[in-house]
């Protein structure tokens, strides 16, 4: 199929403007390659810690693709100030920012000759992260799955208020899972979209099967919000454990102590999946390629039906 061109996938390099999410030890060479390799970009995590890890998943991107590729920097996570240099030395180009202050290191990473975008949960946020010169945004909607403002806003509303306000690219994050979905962030003003949930279901992610099957399992209303008036904000698959935890005043980083155990031991009560909304369309475990290919074709489809009516 031919390339989709937008200011997203001209910056990128890619020929889709579509974005795997950069999920915490799940955003990692194998699924990472797999969306490279079918066309989107595929972003490496750094949201574990695990720095070491990280640069060796780094380096297994070389061997499985020669596509492009990106790295997150969790500011919430990695404190250490030499993740610049940790990036710059591993060659990558291309690098998004998240949970934190965009003027700390857009303008290192910008000398870098590297391309940055923030990603944004509120309209003040996306302002502030322009003010400090990123190249784009990723707009996050509320019904995302993962660390999220506890004064969330749907994708629905989010989307096209900054996209009135700002003149760099944005990619629309939250509630995507297909074609008829990044069609309408396009109709909202996006030129790209990003898929956590989506890609946490994919045949290639390295999630234990218990939560894809939980993914697939789940109805629109099978998440929670914890913290709704606390911080960091969470939004997760409902379990017997989310929901006992979906009242309780705040929810600390302890939650996450045996989530290996979860992730990949698939005991789906030994910590909390990080999914969104969008679980509730979900419905079978597939290949990367095929998401991806399926949401060009859906995508191309939609406009197409859309045309009709103009």
């Amino acid at each position: 199929m031919d390339r989709i061109d937008t200011r997203v996938t001209r910056l990128l390099g890619v020929r889709y403007p579509i974005v795997q999410a950069p999920m915490g030890w799940i955003a990692r060479a194998r699924l990472a390659s797999a969306v490279s390799n079918a066309g989107g970009l595929g972003i490496i995590e750094t949201s574990s810690g695990e720095l070491d890890a990280v640069r060796d998943e780094i380096r297994k991107m070389r061997d499985l693709t020669d596509q492009p590729f990106g790295v997150n920097i969790a500011q919430l996570f990695v404190r250490d100030p030499s993740i610049v240099e940790f990036v710059v030395a591993e060659g990558v180009r291309f690098v998004t920012t998240s949970a934190g202050d965009p003027r700390q290191y857009t303008q290192r990473l910008k000398d870098a000759g590297l391309t940055v975008f923030h990603v944004v949960p509120s309209l003040a946020a996306a302002l502030k992260a322009v003010a400090a010169g990123v190249d784009g945004l990723v707009v996050e909607g509320g019904e995302g799955g993962g660390f999220k403002n506890p004064f969330d806003v749907a994708t629905m509303v989010l989307l096209p208020l900054v996209c009135s306000k700002v003149d760099v690219p944005v990619i629309a994050a939250g509630g995507i899972c297909d074609g008829s979905t990044m069609a309408a962030a396009f109709a909202l003003g996006a030129e790209g979209v990003q898929m956590g949930t989506r890609m946490v279901s994919a045949a290639e992610s390295p999630v234990h099967e218990n939560w894809k099957q939980a993914i697939v399992a789940a109805a629109e209303t099978d998440t929670v919000f914890l913290n709704r008036f606390s911080r960091p904000g969470l939004r997760a698959l409902r379990t017997q454990k989310t929901t006992a935890l979906e009242r309780e005043p705040h929810v600390g980083f302890e939650v996450f102590a045996r989530v290996r155990d979860l992730y990949f031991g698939g005991d789906m009560e030994a910590s909390i999946a990080l999914s969104g909304q969008v679980a509730g369309r979900i419905d079978e475990v597939k290949p990367v390629a095929d998401i991806i290919a399926e949401t060009i074709a859906g995508f191309r489809a939609t406009a197409a039906r859309l045309a009709a009516f103009a």
